[in-house]
């Protein structure tokens, strides 16, 4: 996951602590991740992955990334799908994210699927220095 989201400028980076605890699979945590993979020989190797956090009735949108070889296959929206199936049965009332403003594919995406932009915050991003675009999805 670390070697797809370091190919992804526009994805959240992460240490390597954050990517364990948000796949150590803890009931308490209340955080998902999905990855799909993509075989190749002996070796499978991380093309996509999301990662949410459940919080009381709401969940976030936590880290998403999709290696530039498979883009427009629609992984991105598959992965989108499962997190409104899961926040869905879960009961939830709505998923939110925050997104670099320059990452319109990313943006476009969350539009395609029912995310609605619902404000800023000003120099949220570093390296390089960027505003977030905060996104929500309505679930009922």
């Amino acid at each position: 996951m670390m070697d797809l989201e370091r190919q992804n400028p526009a994805a959240a980076h992460w240490t390597q602590e954050q990517y364990e605890s948000a796949t150590s699979g803890e009931a308490h945590a209340r955080r998902f991740a999905w990855v799909v993979e993509n075989e190749s020989g002996e070796a499978s190797k991380v093309v996509a992955f999301l990662v949410a956090h459940e919080v009381d009735a709401e969940w976030e949108l936590e880290n998403m990334a999709v290696a530039m070889s498979v883009r427009l296959r629609g992984i991105g929206t598959l992965l989108l799908g499962k997190l409104i199936e899961i926040a869905r049965a879960q009961n939830g009332d709505c998923i939110f994210l925050e997104v670099r403003a320059s990452n319109k594919s990313a943006r476009a995406l969350y539009q395609k699927v029912g995310f609605k932009e619902t404000g800023l915050r000003k120099s949220y991003y570093a390296n390089p220095a960027e505003n977030a675009i905060l996104y929500r999805l309505t679930l009922h």
